[in-house]
């Protein structure tokens, strides 16, 4: 006979920690909410997002990778942490 597993309840490691609301978006959600910003200079700063290597040596990354959340091949940006990341380029000012 086959039996039918029962399924399981996974409970979460940080179960007590507090549940914050994230706003995950496309780069195209990103695009539509936020005009400011269109699809290609978001992608731009995507690709600059991270440190690469160069016949020259080794270009720093932009620090935008706080705010980007890989997902298998989905890429989702982190509404808050893009504009935390703004803030601290412009030296904190809001």
């Amino acid at each position: 006979m086959n039996q039918i597993a029962e399924p399981k309840i996974i409970k979460s490691t940080y179960s007590d920690l507090p549940r914050k609301n994230r706003i995950l978006l496309t780069v195209r959600q990103f695009s539509d909410k936020h005009p400011a910003f269109t699809q290609g200079s978001i992608r731009n700063l995507i690709f600059l997002a991270e440190n690469r290597k160069t016949s020259r040596g080794t270009i720093q990354g932009n620090g935008l990778k706080i705010a980007l959340i890989k997902i298998g091949k989905k890429l989702l940006i982190d509404e808050e942490k893009f504009f935390q990341w703004i803030d601290e380029l412009q030296g904190g000012a809001n």
